[in-house]
């Protein structure tokens, strides 16, 4: 990315609330119609999408995306699959870890690379309610320990 800009489309804040994220892979999305001029518009929800591996390809599910104002016929239906691009060898150790390892591919983000729309993909784990609460009160102790901090050299 360059420096002090921001490509982000969409992110999926809830993710690292709901999942242990072990690992990201930037993967590419097969788009259609004015689908990316909605996107440029921010016009994405990602945060109930998913990704799963069908017949040897990636494709997410969930992804919202609006359909353009000015689009009329070349709009897309917003919750269609969408087609993940990867390599085979990527796809075979994502599908790995999915049956073996119990992950799940969960989109991170939406960004722009080069004028490319890209995804940035993460195999997570589910985080159970004790583990959320856990993170709460660590994030909550790190917070007051910064205040302290603050107040003591102040």
């Amino acid at each position: 990315m360059a420096k002090g800009k921001d490509n982000s489309l969409a992110t999926n804040r809830k993710a690292r609330h709901d999942y242990f994220i072990e690992s990201t892979i930037e993967a590419g999305i097969e788009l259609r119609g004015t689908e990316v001029k909605s996107l440029r518009q921010g016009k994405a929800n990602i945060s109930d999408a998913y990704a799963e591996i069908v017949g040897g390809e990636v494709y997410v599910e969930n992804m919202h995306i609006s359909p353009y104002k000015q689009g009329n016929i070349f709009n897309m239906d917003p919750l269609r699959k969408r087609k993940l691009l990867l390599h085979k060898s990527e796809i075979r150790k994502l599908d790995r870890d999915l049956t073996l390892k119990g992950y799940t591919l969960i989109p991170l983000r939406l960004y722009l690379n080069r004028g490319r729309v890209k995804v940035e993909l993460a195999l997570a784990r589910g985080k159970k309610l004790y583990d959320k609460r856990q993170s709460l009160a660590q994030k909550d102790a790190n917070r007051k320990i910064e205040q302290a901090m603050k107040e003591r050299y102040i």
